[in-house]
């Protein structure tokens, strides 16, 4: 990866036309080498989660900022499972940025982690969908049932087993199956399954899509916050979702934050020219979906376990948040 300077585009004139033309007959060939040279290309790839989720309007949304406002820059958003899936993918190099709820992180990273933190960026609130007829009503109904915990290797599944055994329905003949969200929505819609978890900002697209044709509701999680913090990581807290999110009668949901990752071994230029992008740009990155616009420039860097890439560091310190 070449080590350039990643400053936003210079639209000034050059100061000499004189130089100008000479650069331009001398140089010709070079030019256009640089051009489409793939060694003066970064390569950004974003990992992000379900098309129909917050993780990939957000991503999508930043992937167009950063091509069109950073030089050299190619930024590409991949479709994952999310969280776990996202973390694995940067460990072994093959992202530079994903996006992770802070649960799925180790509460211990050690010195040096290869992966650390650009931002906090906004925090998911656990879903449990059913239709308006089920008879479940509330978290420990769900004993015999057939209910989607998200897809292996997403953040929504790490969540909903934790709460699972907490609740005390790990021997209570709860049938786990494992589909991503959209899976989730259909197999609900067709009978296949009774409920389904999904942890995400809000509104979650695809929830919005299912109770706009099917008669729905949300079960309370509230009650759960507590025994979860006790048993795992002090990252969970209640939030609500309100009547004007979904159309449906308001509940309270357990969250957790969501960062924004990056490897560590990124230049600094380039991770603070993306830390400023993300905080400049976060009217822009609203439109993609309101989480996204969410970012607070103090909240941002609060990441434990992990630190602040140097990069973003100096931005925020630069900044002043």
């Amino acid at each position: 990866m070449t080590r350039t300077r990643f400053a936003a585009r210079d639209r000034r004139p050059v100061a000499s036309a004189v130089v100008l033309v000479a650069v331009l007959l001398i140089l010709p060939s070079s030019l256009s080498a640089c051009r489409d040279d793939p060694d003066d290309t970064v390569r950004i790839r974003i990992a992000t989660g379900s098309p129909t989720a917050v993780y990939h309007a957000f991503g999508t949304s930043l992937a167009a900022i950063l091509n069109r406002e950073l030089p050299n820059v190619r930024a590409e958003v991949l479709v994952t499972a999310a969280s776990v899936e996202n973390v694995r993918l940067l460990k072994a190099g093959e992202v530079e940025l994903g996006f992770t709820q802070a649960d799925v992180l180790p509460a211990y990273p050690g010195p040096d982690p290869p992966v650390v933190a650009v931002a906090r960026v906004y925090d998911d609130l656990l879903h449990l969908v059913t239709t308006a007829a089920s008879p479940i009503r509330k978290l420990t109904d769900l004993a015999g049932r057939r209910v989607s915990i998200g897809a292996a290797g997403s953040g929504t599944e790490i969540t909903v087993n934790r709460l699972l055994t907490v609740a005390g329905l790990d021997d209570a003949g709860l049938h786990r199956v494992q589909l991503g969200l959209d899976d989730s929505v259909s197999a609900l819609r067709r009978g296949e399954i009774d409920a389904f978890f999904f942890s995400g900002g809000l509104p979650v697209r695809a929830v919005v899509q299912f109770v706009e044709d099917t008669p729905a509701r949300l079960v309370d999680l509230g009650e759960w916050t507590v025994p979860l913090r006790r048993g795992n990581r002090e990252v969970y807290v209640p939030r609500d979702i309100p009547r004007s999110v979904y159309g449906m009668d308001p509940v309270t949901a357990v969250a957790n934050p969501n960062y924004l990752l990056v490897r560590a071994d990124l230049p600094e230029d380039l991770v603070r020219q993306v830390t400023r992008l993300l905080m400049e740009r976060r009217a822009e990155l609203a439109e993609a979906h309101p989480a996204a616009g969410r970012i607070s420039a103090r909240s941002a860097i609060a990441t434990p376990p992990l630190p602040l890439h140097p990069g973003a560091a100096e931005y925020y310190r630069d900044s002043k948040p």
